[in-house]
């Protein structure tokens, strides 16, 4: 079976240029390091990956420290769009 490809949303990128040198550096470094291989193998299963409830279309969202990127899957094409990123604070509002 094929790998998931991995996209990523105006928002998302727009989200990551408004943090801070460091909390980005942080974020670029766990994405590329275990967020995007874990996703690119199985988006759905991990200990960090939670499926949220009541969201049309579906999304889930990945726990990164105090981040929170929220991505949805495209079962047919096998594409993870990542849709946003959030502080824990301010992403269940």
């Amino acid at each position: 079976m094929s790998e998931f490809r991995i996209f990523e949303t105006a928002e998302f990128l727009k989200r990551l240029k408004k943090l801070s040198p460091r909390d980005a550096r942080f974020l670029q470094d766990k994405l590329h390091e275990y967020v995007y291989p874990q996703l690119r193998e199985n988006p759905f299963l991990g200990p960090n990956i939670k499926k949220l409830k009541a969201y049309k279309p579906e999304t889930w969202r990945y726990r990164i420290g105090r981040f929170r990127v929220f991505f949805a899957i495209e079962r047919t094409n096998r594409t993870v769009s990542i849709l946003t990123l959030d502080d824990r604070r301010d992403a269940y509002r």
